[in-house]
């Protein structure tokens, strides 16, 4: 994929691609997004957004899947958006705190955000439930749609691996955990926080990256 990506996932989700530093943004409906990238790419973002005939301030929520800066570091240029994000990441979300926020490795300027809601496991949101599945960092979260059988990871998992878990608040424990979790739903689609998603056969998928890592062990 190169810079600049977009892909239609089905008639409500979205798959933006901006540079490998950013995160994926799933746009729902047209006025939702999953995780907002570092910001530093907003002018490509713009004109992908004009192409679709939309605007930042049609976006009006964004779910953060966890507190780093390449996920949360675009929510600033939504200003008609209300912020969405697990209660044990939100709070450094809350507090502006750039160590945790990872936000010096990529040059961003970590500042205060409000928090409309902190997400708990079991939620429902924009047509998702909420998984809570810590390990990258202590909020980490997936959105299961379990009609479409469609699994949103952020970092927690990719088409071909697992997040790390070497940053401020990872966990290998908890991570693993969450991953034996996901691994016994019904998933077709897996849309990761970065790279390619896999668009069919998602649990098996899953349970190809876990064989993987137990053989690294």
């Amino acid at each position: 994929m190169g810079l600049g990506f977009v892909k239609k996932i089905n008639s409500r989700i979205t798959m933006i691609r901006l540079s490998d530093l950013d995160s994926n943004i799933y746009l729902l409906n047209g006025d939702t997004i999953i995780d907002s990238g570092t910001g530093s790419n907003f002018v490509r973002l713009y004109e992908i957004f004009k192409q679709m005939k939309l605007d930042f301030d049609n976006i009006k929520n964004i779910v953060n899947t966890h507190m780093h800066w390449d996920h949360i570091g675009g929510n600033g240029f939504f200003k008609n958006a209300k912020i969405h994000i697990h209660e044990k990441d939100a709070g450094v979300l809350e507090k502006g705190d750039s160590e945790m926020s990872n936000s010096m490795y990529f040059n961003g300027n970590m500042h205060s955000m409000k928090i409309e809601k902190k997400l708990k496991d079991g939620d429902e949101i924009f047509g998702f439930k909420v998984l809570h599945t810590p390990g990258h960092t202590p909020g980490s979260i997936c959105l299961f749609d379990k009609k479409d059988r469609i699994l949103i990871t952020g970092d927690t998992i990719f088409s071909n691996g697992v997040g790390r878990t070497d940053l401020p608040g990872g966990n290998e424990d908890d991570l693993n955990n969450s991953i034996e979790r996901l691994s016994n739903l019904n998933i077709e689609t897996i849309l990761p926080g970065h790279g390619e998603p896999v668009l069919k056969s998602g649990s098996k998928a899953i349970n190809n990256i876990i064989s993987s890592v137990a053989e690294e062990l």
